[in-house]
């Protein structure tokens, strides 16, 4: 049997060791923060010298910014009546580049700031390089367009000489050039048309009532005809409707409701699927305001489809 003394040197032994195991970890953790702490250091060093050279770029480039700011303008003002030129070419993509047309209006005001730096110019020299490349790719088309006009005019007129061959044959070949000429003109885009947008509120029986007032306004509708179309695909078809209240706020049924456009992603407000079969087709969308108070003033309807927008209306409430 050991006695107290026996037991005396095992007790001091043990916390000797877990006194230097606590030591040697508090050593390893104190050279563990210092290197951290070091390297922050660096860090805030190299990240203090960068913000020093940006200052002095923009001070280098300070002389530049009036120059560089007049040159984009000119090149921005350009573009715009390059713009108008081409609406006049093809008033059918007139939706589509006046869209172009207001992104070069919102980048103009954005060279008018007073506080604008070299930095920003350099930004909006790549944006209007970019806006640019968009034009002469518009351009392009619509000049291909022309050309294939043309080149069908032509194509036209000599088969309607060689038609005077035959009676048969002439009248053969003028109804298939006619034909053509058609689909030419309507083109592959979907046009929406014959608008009647309004608001709705609900009476005593349950039953739905137009009301130009925006207090008792419980639901929107707009009632339109999709355009007939020979050139496009027939078939099942989305048509998305993209409200927009006075404040400029887009209305949407559901968080998640956002579709691609040929401008980007657009919110909408309600979509409503079709059974398009190149015929003329009226429809119906609704929105429902589930409780939202509508304000008065004047709201914009948008249509889309296919990533194009097809038509447009309003609507005012009191």
């Amino acid at each position: 049997m050991e006695t107290p003394e026996q037991n005396q040197p095992k007790s001091n032994r043990f916390y000797f060791v877990f006194i230097f195991m606590l030591l040697a970890g508090l050593a390893g953790l104190t050279l563990a923060w210092s290197r951290q702490r070091a390297a922050l250091n660096t860090c805030n060093n190299k990240n203090t010298a960068l913000l020093a050279d940006m200052a002095d770029m923009e001070d280098a480039l300070s002389g530049y910014t009036g120059s560089m700011k007049q040159d984009l303008k000119q090149n921005l003002n350009q573009m715009l009546r390059d713009y108008n030129k081409l609406i006049e070419k093809d008033a059918t993509k007139a939706d589509s580049l006046n869209a172009q047309k207001a992104q070069i209006t919102q980048l103009l005001k954005k060279l008018d700031r007073a506080n604008i730096t070299a930095r920003d110019l350099v930004r909006a020299r790549r944006e209007n390089e970019t806006l640019r490349s968009i034009m002469r790719s518009y351009a392009r088309t619509i000049d291909s367009l022309n050309t294939l006009n043309i080149d069908l005019g032509s194509r036209l007129e000599e088969t309607n000489v060689r038609l005077s061959t035959t009676t048969t044959e002439r009248d053969n070949y003028r109804r298939q050039a006619e034909e053509s000429q058609q689909q030419v003109k309507k083109g592959s885009k979907l046009q929406a048309y014959g608008f009647q947008s309004e608001a709705l509120k609900q009476r005593l029986n349950n039953t739905m009532e137009v009301t130009d007032r925006a207090k008792n306004a419980v639901q929107f509708r707009s009632s339109f005809t999709l355009s007939e179309n020979v050139l496009t695909s027939a078939g099942r078809k989305t048509v998305y409707m993209q409200i927009t209240a006075p404040s400029g706020e887009v209305l949407q049924g559901s968080s998640n409701f956002v579709t691609e456009t040929e401008s980007g992603s657009t919110a909408y407000s309600q979509r409503k699927d079709v059974d398009y079969q190149n015929q003329a087709l009226d429809l119906t969308i609704y929105y429902e305001l589930k409780g939202e108070a509508a304000t008065k003033g004047t709201y914009k309807v948008r249509i889309y489809c296919e990533g194009q927008l097809i038509g447009t209306d309003s609507f005012t409430l009191k």
